[in-house]
């Protein structure tokens, strides 16, 4: 899949997943930009605008000065979000706040912002998570955000059609530059990887893979969907209760 000439914007493509898909668009031979906070601390093959996605008004400006330099910008991909492990009975209001505003918030501004930049034929990509759609303990506002990035993909993708295409992508277990932080030792990583079908966390490039997908022609016909990219998805609990009974050992339930 070739991307010769086409323009595409990535949010958060300074580093993880985003500096992936950055990757593969530029390679594919796309004029890239990305944006974010802070410029990114190694060179990338993009052309970097400082925003912060959270403000609507910056947005505009960014996305605004993209279109005047490039014409237009055929495929936008929110990227930018996350959030850290914290208790939803002791989060701050204003911790919650910016976990929205990031994570929902920022990719309907630069939605808005992008629309009348994008030809017929365009598309829009919101990275979205599994935290999305099964329950996400610890991070609780962050599930509820990335539901509600999957609620906003299929109605804008209904609003849009047929000019605009609006798709999603439901990542898995994903191994980035922080994985200590997000997944713990290396031992713990590789029994995580041992416990799903494709016995490996997923990377950076399979997101960036279904990214070159969904903004191809090969996907013309494929609008308001969520592609899950997880290497099959987490094994039940259940199926360890079941076993360890099975075995004789009564599992902690605590732990």
């Amino acid at each position: 899949m070739r991307y010769d000439g086409k323009i595409i914007l990535v949010t958060g493509g300074s580093r993880g997943i985003g500096r992936d898909i950055v990757t593969a668009f530029a390679d594919a031979g796309a004029r890239v930009f990305t944006c974010g906070r802070t410029p990114p601390e190694t060179p990338l093959p993009a052309e970097f605008m400082a925003c912060d996605v959270r403000d609507a008004d910056a947005v505009t400006a960014m996305i605004d000065a993209i279109g005047a330099q490039a014409g237009r910008i055929d495929v936008v991909i929110n990227n930018a979000g996350g959030a850290p492990q914290t208790d939803a009975a002791t989060a701050s209001p204003r911790f919650s706040e910016r976990i929205i505003a990031l994570n929902l918030l920022a990719p309907i501004h630069v939605a808005r912002a992008a629309h009348r930049w994008i030809p017929p034929g365009g598309s829009i990509i919101n990275i979205a998570s599994v935290s999305a759609v099964r329950p996400s303990p610890g991070t609780a506002v962050y599930a509820a955000a990335k539901a509600g990035l999957l609620g906003l993909t299929r109605s804008l993708a209904q609003e849009w059609a047929p000019a605009i295409r609006v798709n999603a992508i439901i990542a898995g277990l994903i191994e980035t530059e922080t994985a200590d932080f997000t997944y713990g030792s290396a031992a713990a990583r590789h029994a995580l990887a041992a416990s799903l079908p494709a016995k490996r966390l997923g990377t950076g490039q399979d997101i960036a893979n279904a990214a070159l997908f969904l903004a191809s022609d090969l996907a013309a016909y494929v609008n308001g969907e969520a592609l899950t990219v997880d290497g099959g998805g987490e094994r039940p609990p259940f199926l360890g209760i079941v076993a360890a009974h099975a075995a004789g050992v009564t599992p902690n339930a605590g732990k």
